[in-house]
């Protein structure tokens, strides 16, 4: 692990104490959405792209907006379905934007955003089942996107990560949409972490060393919870957690990366232990200078070097899978 975070990690967190930003965990989560809205939202586009699009889809609850972004293109393209991060109760189309138009331009592929439902309105499950709703139209309705429905790919970070472990969970034992790749960004995989005791024997180290100071806290990771899980006794649904499935041999391959200053770090190491214990192949790309949330900051005034590498890591698995 690295001693610090790296120089521009570093710019990026002074500014935000200086900013004197609440802590997400002091506000309610309307509050927090608008926050967290205004923060990620950079002044132009990062790349321009062919068609940009905004959209509904049918869902298990009603209509699910999406936003299509697909690059210049001579014939069909692959097809990553991508869900965004927020702890369940934060994110939408617009705080991802960034990254969404990055990972299509360095993917060629048609990527599908998803505005899944949040809670605490909607808590567990409702954002898997709007998840595995839009993969099954993704895959569906691949033609009218100018892409090819064998082709497609999920993706997600953070809590849009464990969204597409479950997704690629949920496909297999379903005999759901056949899924090409997992690219699983910081992902939550165990919800039994936050709720440990710092640096109890049954937690993870990186709750302990990481837990504040750098963006996500482990007062977020516990105000996320509370706000999307019911009861502690769902947190052991592979559905909800997906490193305790009984099973993880026939996924589809996965990327996952993982940062050195993230609360996160090692329920994401362990998830790619578990992937590759049961015989599924696995990429794990690790920055130990980084902190969660990444791949959000790629665009000014907070252009992190470290985040577009961690996305071209991921879009050259990508590109390789869906080749």
């Amino acid at each position: 692990m690295a001693d610090e975070p790296s120089e521009d990690v570093q710019a990026v967190l002074a500014a935000m104490e200086e900013a004197e930003m609440p802590e997400i965990s002091d506000l309610e989560p309307a509050a927090a959405r608008e926050m967290m809205g205004e923060a990620f939202q950079p002044d132009e586009p990062v790349v321009d792209l062919a068609r940009v699009e905004d959209r509904t889809i049918p869902g298990p609850a009603g209509e699910i907006p999406v936003r299509v972004y697909a690059p210049a293109a001579d014939g069909p393209q692959s097809v990553v379905v991508f869900f965004h991060g927020g702890g369940f109760v934060l994110g939408d189309l617009d705080g991802h934007d960034a990254p969404c138009r990055l990972l299509a331009d360095a993917t060629n592929a048609v990527v599908v955003s998803v505005d899944y439902r949040l809670a605490p309105e909607d808590p567990f499950p409702a954002a898997v089942e709007d998840a595995y709703a839009a993969t099954e139209w993704a895959a569906a309705n691949a033609d009218a996107l100018g892409a090819d429905g064998g082709r497609l790919a999920i993706a997600g970070d953070s809590a849009g990560g464990n969204l597409a472990a479950v997704v690629a969970l949920a496909a297999r034992d379903r005999g759901g949409p056949d899924v090409a790749h997992q690219a699983l960004f910081y992902p939550v995989t165990d919800f039994r972490g936050a709720n440990y005791e710092l640096g109890g024997a049954e937690g993870y180290d990186s709750y302990a060393e990481n837990g504040e100071g750098y963006f996500l806290t482990l007062d977020d990771m516990r105000y996320f919870s509370d706000h999307y899980v019911d009861s502690w006794v769902q947190e052991v649904n592979p559905y909800l957690s997906p490193l305790l499935a009984a099973s993880h041999a026939d996924l589809p391959p996965a990327s996952v990366v993982t940062c050195g200053f993230d609360p996160l770090r090692d329920e994401g190491r362990a998830y790619v232990d578990a992937l590759r214990e049961d015989g599924t192949r696995v990429e794990h790309h690790h920055f130990p200078e980084l902190i969660h949330g990444a791949i959000n900051l790629v665009a000014e005034p907070a252009d992190v070097a470290g985040g577009h590498d961690a996305i071209d890591a991921v879009a050259s698995d990508l590109r390789n899978a869906l080749a």
